[in-house]
Parts: C-alpha cells; structure tokens; sequence
C-alpha cells in the first residue's frame, strides 16, 4: 500500500455515530475532519472530483417519517447545501453518482424505493417501486439499500436486505431507464440475481470485470462479510465470500487502479483488502460507526 499512488488517494468517510465526515490518506498515514456535524443519521457518500464536491445522504431522525435527505459540501467543508429536501425521500441510504450524465442515484428503504435525481436536485424520480403501504413499509423484504451503476452497458443493481439477520437478503438488477409504458412497481426487465442472502447492504462494481461486490451485515457464517460474484456479460455467478467476521459490515469502495477493496463496518473498523489476494487486513480502529465509504483517487 506504501506507495505513491497511495499516498495521493483520500478515502472519505462517514461516520454515523459522531454524525461527522472523515478524510483518511489512503496508505493509512493522517486523519481529519472534514465535517463536524452531519445531522439526523448520515449513511451514504459519493464524490464529484472535478466540482470538489461531497454528496451524502441522511436517514433523517424518525425511520417511520419522510424526513430524510441529501446534502453536498466542498472537500474544504465549506458551501454546505441541501440538495434533496426532507420530505422527499424517506431514509435514503447508498447513494452513486452518474458524473457524465449530471446525475444521482440512490436506495430509499423505508420508501421502499430506487431514485434518481439531476445533481442540483430537480427532476426526482423513481426508477423501482417494491410497495406502497404501511404494511409493506414493515415488511423489511422491501427495502433498498444498496446501489450500484454500471453505465455502459445501461444497468442499476441493488440489495433488498430482509429483516436483520434474517437470511432473506436478494440483489436485483434492472435497466438504467424505466421501459416505455411501464411502471415502477411492475418493470418487466426487472432480474432477481440472488435471494436467501443474509442481509447484503452496500454494493459496488468493477466496471472492468463486471464483478459486483457487497458487504453483508447478516448472521454468520455467510453474513458480517464481504462478498463478490459476477455480473459480466448479463450473466451472474454464485457468490463468493472474501472475508468474515466482521462487525455489522456496511460502507464500501473500490480502488479498480490498484485492484484493492475499501470496506468498514459499524464496530469502529476500516479495512482494506487487495482483490485477489487472501487476506484481509484493518486500515483503522476508532470509536466511530462507519457507515458510507468514497475513494478520491488523487488530488484532496
């Protein structure tokens, strides 16, 4: 990891418990804050390099309320701006943007939904509906949690988690855009990838492989892990298991260059893991629950 590649990278995160946004050098050597109060229950981040900007999302302070939103704010920590106002979206959680395109996508649980929106917050829309009523809300099956964007090839994935520990957990994958004619609770392009999953969380992908990665907060032994399958040429493989043990994994990021795995997890721990070799290794330890991850390849 010692190397200067390394050394230029910045891995942002959030911690939720401190409701504070944290920069770390990525060979591990400095800390700082870069935000010091977040609010409500921050969850997600993504990183607009060029503009310098910090989007997240926040669950907001009561689960069963509209109430939660998305901010942005420089890497300085200053010109902080709500984007997605409360009322909006009920507890946004993974949020990835599309840069080319000037857009954002993100997972709504309690909304029990997949969004999108332009980066200055217009034009909301939803692009998955899995229920409507107080009874589905409860019904933890339809939760989105977890998002990732493969552009290229016109595709959006995403974790339903299930109940805690539950062993209900699926990964779908459906079309960037809503077919014409069609609805957001009935797509027919909609693809079940995976079920009987722990509890899969965050989701990132490796545009150059077509390999998915998630981590997964469920009960052991296949839960409280980070996991990896393909997705390449519209196909998917069974899931493959990197590490375990960990403490209520969530937030992660892929550092594709140098073919390495950021992950964390709600005890307080940052790791890093190469790809494709066995081993998997802490970043940091602190008092924190560490909840969304962004790698900035160079230049914080």
């Amino acid at each position: 990891m010692e190397n200067q590649t390394s050394s230029q990278q910045t891995l942002f995160v959030l911690d939720g418990w401190n409701r504070k946004i944290l920069a770390f050098s990525a060979d591990g050597s400095s800390n700082s804050v870069v935000l010091e109060n977040c609010g409500g229950t921050p969850d997600g981040i993504a990183l607009d390099a060029d503009k310098r900007h910090i989007y997240w999302t926040n669950m907001g302070n009561h689960y069963d309320q509209n109430d939660g939103y998305i901010e942005r704010v420089d890497f300085d920590g200053s010109n902080r701006k709500i984007i997605i106002p409360p009322g909006t979206t009920f507890t946004p959680k993974q949020i990835k943007l599309d840069l080319e395109n000037g857009l954002m996508y993100w997972c709504d649980r309690e909304g029990m939904r997949v969004m999108r929106a332009k980066l200055d917050g217009s034009d909301i829309t939803t692009l998955v509906q899995t229920g409507h009523t107080v009874s589905d809300q409860l019904d933890q099956t339809n939760h989105c949690v977890g998002i990732a964007l493969d552009i290229k090839n016109g595709y959006l994935y995403w974790t339903q988690k299930g109940p805690s520990k539950g062993g209900k957990g699926r990964i779908f994958r459906a079309g960037l855009q809503i077919p014409k004619d069609e609805d957001p609770a009935y797509r027919e392009d909609l693809e079940l990838l995976w079920e009987n999953l722990p509890e899969p969380i965050d989701l990132d992908l490796n545009v150059q492989t077509g390999e998915l990665y998630w981590t997964d907060r469920g009960a052991e032994p296949k839960g409280n892990s980070l996991n990896r399958a393909s997705v390449n040429a519209g196909t998917s493989t069974e899931p493959e298991i990197l590490c375990s043990g960990l403490k209520e994994a969530i937030g992660l990021a892929l550092d594709i260059k140098n073919n390495r795995v950021f992950y964390g997890d709600l005890g307080g721990n940052l790791y890093c893991r190469k790809m494709y070799e066995d081993m998997c290794c802490y970043f940091f330890s602190g008092e924190g629950k560490y909840t969304g991850i962004a790698l900035l390849a160079e230049g914080f």
